[in-house]
């Protein structure tokens, strides 16, 4: 049974208002549901605001001392010691320090475990949904713990980039575990996507790699040994293990956050003489080479998230929309590229920008790897009777971008902009 309609907008900020403005619509039974305009909309309009269901920061990302709130997952450093570990500089000073929105006083630890959180009431908002159920006390760095078995097992198989998190289903089991009304939480994750068995393999296959088989019957196994409950019992047999795995592998919305992007931000809008604007722009265009040059590309606290109305939108290579996480945190902002008009489809690209660029082919190839699906989109439709033959050289050189993005579940959803 599908989660009713009303339940697809409980999780945005004004459902009232968010479903006078959005609706969602069966359209067939290969593109499923899509998300409609229900009035006209401008370029720049926020569409809706909405919280994960369950959220995860990603394991590697968490091990390479990326902080992030346990709960919703904003940073954790001050802009400065972010800038400062990014770019290897440990005596950097940011001009503006008061631009960063980071609190470290207010930040609190759960009592047992040590988890860190933003605050109390992201503190008190995971006990209350899922930490009671997950919290090790103090077991937190006990390798033989089951818990922590997984999570090795999972770094073990799943490196970065990263693009899904085994904690992501954990998650799941626990708040089901700790909810009162466990059969409308499970009515709820019944709404997102699901799959063929053949497809669900292709899913476990691509998030694993060619072992697949065996290291999704170890998960399972650690998975079981971790988390059993009696009511969740079909995620525990095998078939049912491995399309939770698929629906987290195609639903999972990525999330990135920054303070320090938040700063830049910050600088960005203050109204400053063109000298101090000047010294400023270059101040921040050497501070980023500086971290490119130590860091490379991984500058944000990385997770994903089940969300419930965002996962409702489709994927068109010419998106009239794009999601994005402005307020450090897990909040989805949904936002209009273009003027939307009344009755029309709102999509979002599951492609990059440079992914978007390139032929019809390659985009294909990518979208079948990742989503399982061939785009029809106009864009894709007017190309259908166009030459679209690449040579061998421009083969090549997307075959090498192809390797460097592989496996890069929403990349240009994880951004913090």
């Amino acid at each position: 049974m599908a989660a009713p309609l009303d339940d697809m907008f409980s999780f945005c900020v004004d459902p009232g208002k968010v479903s006078s403005c959005v609706e969602v619509r069966f359209i067939d039974n290969v593109k499923g549901k899509g998300l409609f305009a229900k009035r006209s909309m401008k370029k720049g309009e926020t569409i809706f605001i909405e919280r994960p269901l369950v959220s995860a920061q990603f394991l590697w990302n968490t091990l390479y001392k990326y902080k992030a709130c346990e709960y919703c997952l904003r940073a954790l450093e001050t802009a400065e010691g972010n800038a400062r570990r990014l770019s290897g500089i440990p005596g950097l000073s940011l001009p503006h320090p008061e631009l960063c929105r980071v609190r470290p006083e207010q930040h609190q630890a759960c009592p047992q475990c040590q988890v860190m959180y933003c605050s109390s009431e992201c503190r008190q908002a995971a006990a209350d949904q899922y930490h009671r159920a997950l919290c090790l006390g103090p077991s937190e760095d006990d390798p033989d713990h089951p818990i922590n078995k997984l999570k090795d097992a999972w770094k073990s198989m799943h490196y970065p980039p990263e693009t899904s998190s085994i904690m992501l289903m954990a998650k799941m089991v626990a708040m089901v575990k700790q909810a009162k009304d466990k059969a409308h939480l499970q009515k709820l994750f019944t709404h997102f996507c699901s799959r063929t068995a053949n497809e669900e393999e292709e899913i476990a296959h691509k998030l694993l790699g060619e072992q697949f088989r065996g290291q999704l019957a170890l998960l399972h196994s650690l998975f079981r040994e971790a988390l059993y409950d009696d009511h969740l019992s079909r995620w525990f047999v095998p078939e049912g293990f491995r399309s939770l795995f698929a629906l987290v592998g195609t639903n999972g919305q990525g999330i990135g956050t920054s303070s320090l992007s938040q700063w830049v931000h910050a600088c960005d809008a203050l109204e400053l003489p063109a000298q101090q604007r000047e010294h400023l722009d270059s101040f921040i265009d050497q501070l980023y080479k500086d971290i490119e040059k130590e860091t490379g590309d991984f500058l944000n606290c990385e997770g994903s998230g089940l969300f419930l109305l965002q996962s409702s939108c489709n994927h068109s290579c010419i998106p009239n929309a794009e999601a994005s996480f402005p307020d450090n945190n897990f909040l989805l902002h949904l936002s209009a590229l273009c003027d939307i008009n009344q009755g029309e489809e709102i999509c979002i690209s599951y492609l990059d920008c440079c992914q978007r660029d390139r032929s019809r082919h390659s985009r294909h190839k990518i979208l079948r790897e990742n989503y399982l699906f061939v785009c029809s989109c106009p864009k894709c439709v007017s190309q259908m009777d166009e030459l679209d033959v690449t040579s061998e050289e421009e083969e090549e050189e997307e075959g090498v971008a192809e390797g460097e993005t592989e496996g890069d579940e929403m990349e240009d959803e994880m951004t913090d902009v």
